[in-house]
């Protein structure tokens, strides 16, 4: 694809006939799309059909495909005559130049200036392009941005690292743009302003192409199409996809059905914790007790101090031993180790997803849960073997249970991660964004099983963001805002979950 001004002056992008396959699957069947001046598209499909691959073609970061793509160019607009596809996750790498990240590094290493600052990234991108600093102050303004220019990459949690990604897209302004989830990790505040910023670079000539299924759009957007078995159908309006499929309509394994076994009746309970670098205060003494069985919704806008206050539960962050902090009725600093505390625990989040060991395969990553390692080292009792089979099962990943994990889409991934959090029925199930990267079917059947764990008297605190995305069971919640907690309450209609989240 050779990327050219169009004679006729306008934008334009022709697709004909595109094949693709990836380790020997047929990815994209004779796939073709026209996208004309002034079309705004969002493109919808269950996960796994081919979305990021069809991105990464038309953007030029992938090859190997067979068929025709054109791409026309305006000559004279404000907008960059240019392709940009912007990943569903930031990938970045330390001063060193390699990213060999491990997860609690983002709280052991904060004063070791491992990473760039966001200052020094976004420098660097604006020198490569040419671009505006007065146009990058107004951007990070408007993404309430500005705070963390002074801050480490390897500091951010993955909303601010889905808004440094924006930031540098909506600056460099291509006349196309492809952004892939554009609103994963994104508070409600932050999704409309981001929605507000896509209004407004349409109209300096660029053209989307958002890959979503959340519909709550911008304006702009006067075009969906869907992809499915490798094929491009335009629709009309969104699909509902609420129901679950008959598939995921199943009994969970019977040694999930049981209660988990609990050491105490106290889960955690803080007692004025603060969490500071330097002049910096994440956390601002925080009072907080869950006990067993319990059910949280834990919400806040993106940087309010939600994952540090987490990292403190699941024993990963350092200063929890200057604070009073009691985890599983026992206090914090009494001789156990981090590992005492892990065994306790079943924990996904986006960022322990992106440092989680993409070679193992499936059954291993999911097998690895049961020891609490990003991988697996020992051999398993026939016992465990037949549980993380039954899991293998449950969350329909047979014929992917031999294939390692960083060759499945995003949303198998998070699947697999899921079914590793949940193998040793913990007594505490930290779910921060768990349904990042699944489309809406594989988010209400992760949530009914979320219910139906709770339902056997699992602990439970939950991070979310969208209401379609929350499960049923949840019955307190506490939201922090600027590290500080701004309320704890109790949820006493159900029907008032739409009024839980940002």
């Amino acid at each position: 694809m050779k990327p050219f001004n169009s004679p006729s002056g306008d934008f334009g992008l022709s697709i004909s006939d595109l094949n693709f396959k990836y380790q020997q699957k047929q990815v994209l069947k004779g796939l073709n799309w026209a996208i004309r001046s002034g079309e705004q598209w969002v493109l919808t499909g269950a996960s796994g059909s081919g979305k990021s691959t069809l991105a990464k073609i038309i953007a030029g970061s992938t090859k190997g495909f067979d068929g025709h793509i054109e791409l026309n160019f305006k000559a004279h607009t404000p907008a960059k005559a240019t392709a940009l596809y912007v990943e569903s996750w930031y990938q970045f790498k330390n001063l060193e130049g390699v990213a060999n990240f491990y997860y609690q590094q983002r709280y052991t290493s904060l004063q070791a200036k491992d990473t760039l600052t966001v200052n020094a990234e976004l420098g660097a991108f604006g020198r490569l392009h040419n671009l505006s600093v007065l146009a990058l102050d107004e951007l990070l303004s408007q993404l309430g941005f500005s705070e963390l220019k002074d801050s480490q990459l390897i500091e951010l949690s993955s909303g601010e690292h889905k808004k440094l990604q924006l930031v540098k897209a909506l600056w460099l302004k291509p006349q196309l743009l492809i952004i892939d989830q554009p609103y994963t990790g994104l508070d409600a505040a932050s999704r409309k302003n981001l929605n507000q910023l896509l209004d407004e670079v349409t109209q300096a000539g660029v053209h989307l192409i958002l890959i979503t299924n959340d519909d709550e759009l911008p304006t702009c957007i006067n075009k969906i199409a869907k992809l499915h078995d490798g094929v491009m159908e335009e629709l009309s309006s969104f699909e509902s996809s609420s129901a679950l499929p008959k598939h995921y309509q199943k009994t969970i394994p019977s040694f999930l059905q049981q209660p988990p076994s609990y050491t105490s009746d106290l889960i955690a309970r803080m007692e004025n914790v603060s969490v500071s670098y330097g002049d910096k205060e994440v956390l601002k003494n925080i009072n907080w007790e869950v006990r067993a069985g319990e059910k949280w919704l834990l919400k806040g806008p993106n940087g309010s101090g939600k994952s540090t206050l987490l990292s403190l539960i699941n024993g990963d962050h350092p200063q929890s031993y200057a604070n009073t902090l009691y985890l599983f009725g026992q206090k914090r600093g009494s001789g156990e180790s981090i590992w005492d505390i892990k065994e306790h625990i079943g924990l996904i989040s986006p960022e322990f997803h992106w440092y989680f060991d993409a070679n193992a395969t499936v059954w291993e990553s999911i097998a690895s849960g049961l020891y609490d390692s990003v991988g697996l080292f020992k051999q398993l009792p026939y016992s465990k073997s037949i549980q993380v089979d039954e899991l293998v099962a449950y969350f329909d990943l047979s014929d992917d249970k031999n294939e390692f994990l960083h060759t499945l889409p995003l949303g198998k991934q998070r699947l697999v991660l899921l079914a590793r959090t949940i193998i040793k029925n913990p007594e505490l199930l930290i779910l921060d964004e768990p349904c990042q990267g699944l489309d809406q079917q594989q988010t209400n059947y992760f949530n009914a099983l979320v219910d139906e764990l709770c339902g056997n008297g699992m602990t439970l605190i939950y991070v979310g963001h969208q209401e379609s995305a929350l499960p049923n069971c949840l019955e307190q919640k506490i939201e922090l805002e600027n590290g500080s907690v701004k309320i704890i309450e109790s949820i006493k209609n159900k029907d008032r979950l739409s009024t839980l989240v940002e």
